[in-house]
C-alpha cells in the first residue's frame, strides 16, 4: 500500500512534467554502481550480484549509497531489467566477466507457448520489498524512480541468451517467423505492465523504460517491434498514486530522429543519449515531453574543471525553459572516480538555475 507523500524535493517529479522549477535536477543511470567502493563492498558481502537484487534489504542499501555521497535529486531503485526473465523460470545467471547469460532461450513458437506472465506480488516480491524498504529509509529526501527493461531489450537476453554483438538469433526469428516473436513481445509487455504497477503500487514515484538496444533495429522494425510495445505499456501503467502523477519516461539508446516519433506517445519524458544534441532533440520533440539527459558518460573521466564545461554545454543545449533532468546519455562506467560524479552533480545545481525564471 503506498504512504502519503511528503516530499521534501520533488523538483525531478516537477521537472518531468514540464512544471517551473528552480534549477534542473540530477541524477544518474547505475548511480548505484561498481564505481562506489561501498556498492563493491555489499556486493561482495551479497555473494552474487543476483542474490544483491534479490535481497531486499541490501537492495536498499546500495540504492541509498549514492545518496549519502552526493545531493541528487532523485534514487532509483536497485535492480535488473533481466528480473522478468528469471521469474519466467528461464534460468538466469551472472558470469563474472561474460554478463547475463539465459540458460533455457526462448528460441521457437513451442519455446514461447511454454512461458507465462508472472504474478510481481509473488515470483518478484522482493521488488516489491525492496521499494517499500526504500521508501520508508527516504523518509520524503528524494522521489524513487522504478523501471524495467523494454520488452525489445528483454526479448534480446531472452533469445540470445545472453549479451550479443551481432544480435542473429533474434534477427534471425524476426524475420523468419515473426509471429513467434511478436508472441514473446506480447508476453513481456504484460509482464511489464504488471510489473510496473506493482513497483508503483509499493511506492515507486516514477518509472522508466530501457530500450538499450532498439537502434539496433531499422526504422521501420524498430516501430513495429519495440516502438509500439513500449507505447502498450505507457498506455497500462498507472498514472496517479499517492495524489500525485506518476511520469513515465521512455529511453531508446541511439534513438536519434526517431525521437520525434517517441515522442506522439503518452508518456511525460523522454531519455537523451550522447549521441544527440539536446537543442536537437528538443526541435524534434518540441515542449510536449520533456527530456532527460545527456552528458557523454566518457566525461566523467576528465578532471572536474573539464567536466564543469562540458555540464556547461549540455545546459546551454537545452537552453532555457523547464522539462529537462540532468542525466548521463547511459549508465555511468564502473572506473570513474566518484568525486568526478560530484563535481559533475554540483556543476548542474550552480549552473542550471540561469535557465529557469520562477
Amino acid at each position: 500500500m503506498n504512504t502519503p507523500s511528503n516530499l521534501q524535493n520533488d523538483v525531478f517529479l516537477r521537472a518531468l512534467q514540464c512544471q517551473p522549477v528552480p534549477y534542473t535536477p540530477v541524477w544518474m543511470m547505475r548511480q548505484a554502481g561498481r564505481y562506489l567502493p561501498e556498492y563493491r563492498a555489499t556486493r561482495a558481502r551479497a555473494g552474487s550480484f543476483l542474490q544483491l537484487c534479490q535481497t531486499p534489504e541490501l537492495a536498499c542499501e546500495v540504492t541509498l549509497q549514492p545518496l549519502a555521497r552526493f545531493p541528487l535529486d532523485a534514487a532509483i531503485l536497485f535492480s535488473d531489467i533481466l528480473t522478468i526473465p528469471h521469474a519466467m523460470g528461464l534460468g538466469l545467471q551472472f558470469e563474472t566477466g561474460e554478463g547475463p547469460v539465459i540458460q533455457r532461450p526462448v528460441r521457437n513458437a513451442a519455446d514461447v507457448s511454454k512461458l507465462g506472465v508472472p504474478d510481481p506480488h509473488q515470483e518478484l516480491r522482493y521488488v516489491m520489498d525492496a521499494v517499500s524498504l526504500i521508501r520508508r529509509e527516504l523518509h520524503g529526501r528524494v522521489p524513487l524512480i522504478g523501471f524495467a527493461g523494454s520488452p525489445w531489450t528483454v526479448a534480446t537476453y531472452c533469445v540470445e541468451g545472453g549479451s550479443s554483438r551481432d544480435f542473429a538469433r533474434i534477427k534471425g526469428m524476426m524475420y523468419d517467423d515473426p509471429a513467434s516473436l511478436h508472441g514473446l513481445l506480447h508476453i513481456l509487455t504484460q509482464a511489464t505492465i504488471q510489473y510496473l504497477n506493482a513497483q508503483i503500487e509499493a511506492g515507486v514515484q516514477a518509472v522508466m523504460v530501457f530500450d538499450t538496444w532498439g537502434s539496433v533495429l531499422t526504422p521501420a522494425c524498430y516501430r513495429e517491434f519495440s516502438l509500439q510495445y513500449m507505447e502498450q505499456i505507457v498506455a497500462g501503467t498507472k498514472r496517479q498514486a499517492e495524489g500525485r502523477t506518476v511520469p513515465r519516461i521512455l529511453f531508446t539508446k541511439g534513438a536519434g530522429p526517431l525521437l520525434a516519433e517517441m515522442a506522439k506517445l503518452d508518456c511525460e519524458a523522454l531519455g537523451v543519449d550522447w549521441m544527440t544534441d539536446l537543442a536537437q532533440a528538443r526541435q524534434w520533440v518540441g515542449d510536449r515531453k520533456a527530456l532527460q539527459g545527456n552528458l557523454d558518460p566518457c566525461v566523467l573521466y576528465a578532471q572536474p574543471g573539464r567536466i564543469r564545461e562540458e555540464v556547461a554545454r549540455v545546459l546551454a543545449s537545452f537552453g532555457h525553459g523547464h522539462g529537462h533532468v540532468f542525466n548521463l546519455g547511459h549508465g555511468i562506467h564502473p572506473a570513474i572516480p566518484p568525486e568526478h560524479a560530484a563535481a559533475m552533480i554540483q556543476a548542474v545545481h550552480e549552473l542550471s538555475p540561469q535557465y529557469h525564471s520562477l
